[in-house]
């Protein structure tokens, strides 16, 4: 190398920034080759560790809380007040629409079902088999057509345009897509297919469980009419969604759950029932005490992600994906998954088989003897993962079990997942722990118990 190229190396390196601080950054495992090293947390796809800055938020508050939209005492209001503007700050974060509604609920597959029961009738959903059974499963209720999964981002648009416009043009539509594969990370085009269901008078709501926490979503910009996201996600440690977007279907459905809160008004009738006067705000589906400290999380979230700048975070992240690429193209015996292909956009997920290993096998030794946390399995895609592993996509499993023992043929994957709070050390490790292993084995023997291969004792 050059020395010009070795400045220009370390001028790019200087330049890119750091992890944002993280829970748990800092704890220690034990290893069953003895010892103990810090916890290399790589599973961001399934949770997100928090925020240090969002939990600092949440402890300040956590004694402050009381009752939303319930009390009359200095602490309900406060809590109200707090809850009410958690909702504008994440109106904001998505860049929503004067008119939209933006609703609090557990996760995005509580969205998306909020969604799914505030269908109209005759409802003809359109969704891709690449999608995470959060947004796949929903719409049992609905006329719903499963379109084959795309192998480029050209294709998924030209796709939706051939079944859209092969539909009854007078019933409503609705397509569902994600914004980042949960399975292989690549980036959707979003933007494409809010057009192309536009013009065929669809709407579209987008699945951003795995885009939101990596980049920027703007619903207008996207031009799509919903979005829903979830909390544990976007380094936020409490059970809370976001469903945003149109009021008009949500407004014109029955509630999600019946129950206090939902209702403005409850008489009896004179025949001996009772009536009810449903609000017509996001209250409507919001049902019950709300976690109002799940809201605040998010919402600080929301405001963290921001202040940190998404070029900032989508600069280290494209960093460290290299890094994971590169090192994973250096294994001729791993196989990295991919629809689009190796030069797609993507968030940090990356999922790849090992020839000659069960994808249970590998990814418990590299948590008993590296100290590194990543998935295994179908991810909740079942359909994706079998089409990406040329097996039958009909075929049924479940979520994440393995199925074949240790050197046996696996029909799973492994999945390594980052994000803001990934050091570059936890990526180099990974790398270095993959190639040993394939090289050198296993240095433990394991077992299977309750469906999961564990280290033998």
């Amino acid at each position: 190398m050059s020395v010009s190229t070795a400045a220009a190396v370390r001028t790019v390196c200087c330049d890119i920034p750091g992890p944002l601080p993280v829970l748990g950054e800092d704890v220690t495992v034990p290893l069953v080759t003895g010892g103990e090293v810090t916890y290399a947390a790589l599973d961001y796809a399934a949770s997100a560790p928090a925020l240090q800055r969002v939990w600092d938020d949440v402890a300040a508050y956590a004694p402050y809380y009381g009752s939303v939209h319930r009390g009359a005492g200095y602490l309900s209001q406060l809590s109200t007040d707090l809850f009410e503007n958690a909702r504008a700050t994440v109106a904001e974060f998505l860049d929503c629409r004067d008119a939209d509604q933006v609703i609090f609920t557990r996760s995005t597959t509580d969205s998306l079902n909020l969604l799914a029961a505030a269908l109209p009738a005759d409802c003809h959903v359109f969704v891709f088999e690449t999608e995470h059974h959060a947004s796949l499963l929903p719409w049992k209720d609905a006329r719903v057509s499963y379109l084959d999964a795309p192998r480029s981002p050209r294709e998924a648009v030209a796709t939706l345009e051939r079944a859209l416009a092969d539909r009854d043009p007078h019933g409503p539509a609705l397509v569902c897509v994600t914004g980042a594969s949960n399975v292989t990370g690549e980036l959707w085009p979003v933007r494409e297919l809010a057009a192309a269901a536009h013009a065929h008078g669809a709407r579209i709501v987008l699945d951003a469980a795995q885009l939101a926490p990596h980049h920027p979503v703007s619903v207008q910009d996207l031009d799509v009419d919903w979005v829903a996201f979830s909390g544990h996600k976007l380094y936020a440690p409490f059970g809370s969604g976001v469903l945003a977007g149109r009021a008009d279907w949500l407004r014109a459905a029955e509630p999600y759950l019946a129950g206090g809160g939902a209702s403005r008004g409850v008489s009896r009738r004179a025949d001996g029932g009772v009536a009810v006067e449903w609000h017509e705000t996001a209250a409507r589906h919001e049902a019950g005490s709300p976690n109002v400290i799940g809201v605040y999380s998010i919402a600080s979230a929301c405001k963290a992600l921001t202040e940190a700048g998404f070029d900032t975070l989508v600069a280290r992240e494209e960093h460290l994906i290299r890094k994971v690429r590169d090192g994973l193209a250096e294994v001729p015996q791993v196989r990295v998954l991919s629809l689009f292909g190796d030069d797609a956009p993507r968030v940090g997920v990356i999922s790849f088989v090992v020839e000659g290993w069960n994808s249970s096998h590998f990814a418990a030794a590299l948590s008993a003897e590296y100290g590194i946390g990543v998935r295994d399995g179908l991810f909740c895609a079942h359909p994706l993962v079998r089409t990406l592993l040329g097996s039958d996509p009909q075929t049924q499993g479940e979520c994440g079990a393995p199925e074949a023992a240790p050197g046996e043929k696996s029909l799973n994957a492994v999945r390594v997942s980052f994000g803001a709070g990934t050091p570059d050390e936890h990526v180099d490790r990974f790398v270095n722990a993959v190639k040993e292993l394939v090289r050198d084995g296993a240095k433990w023997q394991y077992r299977t118990e309750d469906g999961r291969c564990v280290p033998a004792v």
